[in-house]
């Protein structure tokens, strides 16, 4: 709200000293990741200020075909989608049957559906691994992405969910009524109007997987060790600017996830002016 020309110096000050103190809050929140970024251009072998030099040689560390961030990174660059696209999928289906039935115990069924964001991460990793120790996904690919699809689902829930709020489902009796199937309903009538709601949701569980390092820990092999964990063991072994150069090129995914959520958002609330 902007300040009023006939306000009094009380609301004048409380309008500054609020927005200084918001920046105030803002740049201690973000002046712990803005710092690694310079870093990650140390031309010296050491996480410290002042710099020794510029150069670009952490960046081609990761980048070197032949070594671990590389393979790192592809490994999570092959979890990280299939963990969205089932997260999607399935919490999709989901948050549609949750709305759509009543039944006794859905909130039960709600509450166990999202219960990977409540309980400690830990705990959930070490019933997945004895679990998928019994039925022999352990040390696979499958195994990893089916531990971060559990973990993503419960983002597409909400999103779709708090979507779902405020549809009408009486254009799904219209479309039925018009001779369509259930499947054509759900794709021509349903869908379009909950995207960005997936959408989002995606992003989530895209992000929860391509950040995600205890399960992976638990769940995936040496050959499968993913992005979180190479970064995880550099910092225990040995801690260089390659470090920071990754968590930079992570920043800037960040962000552009940022950007795309505030994009679908203002779609969203174009299409709910048009409808």
């Amino acid at each position: 709200m902007a300040l009023q020309p006939y306000a009094s110096p009380l609301e004048k000050f409380w309008y500054w000293f609020l927005r200084i103190f918001s920046g105030l809050v803002l740049l201690f929140l973000m002046l712990p990741v803005l710092i690694i970024v310079p870093l990650s251009f140390n031309g010296g072998s050491f996480l410290t200020y002042p710099l020794d030099g510029f150069s670009l040689r952490w960046y081609q560390e990761i980048f070197n075909p032949d070594g671990p961030w590389l393979a790192s990174l592809k490994n999570s660059l092959v979890v990280a989608p299939f963990a969205t696209l089932l997260s999607m999928i399935l919490g999709t289906l989901a948050a549609v049957g949750l709305n759509r039935a009543d039944f006794p115990g859905k909130g039960v069924i709600l509450a166990l559906l999202i219960s990977p964001m409540v309980v400690p991460l830990v705990i959930v990793a070490v019933g997945m691994y004895f679990f998928f120790a019994q039925v022999g996904l352990l040390n696979s690919y499958a195994g990893l992405i089916l531990a971060h699809t559990v973990l993503g689902v419960p983002f597409v829930v909400i999103t779709v969910n708090a979507t779902l709020q405020g549809f009408d489902f009486n254009q799904v009796r219209a479309g039925a009524s018009l001779g369509a199937n259930p499947l054509m309903v759900f794709f021509k009538v349903v869908l379009p109007q909950i995207l960005p709601g997936v959408a989002s949701g995606g992003l989530f569980a895209f992000a929860t997987s391509f950040d995600e390092v205890v399960v992976a820990l638990f769940i995936a092999s040496p050959s499968e060790r993913t992005l979180p964990i190479q970064m995880f063991s550099g910092i225990r072994e040995n801690i260089s600017p390659a470090i920071a150069a990754m968590a930079s090129l992570l920043i800037a995914l960040a962000v552009v996830l940022l950007l795309v959520m505030e994009l679908l958002r203002r779609r969203n609330e174009r299409f709910k002016a048009e409808i």
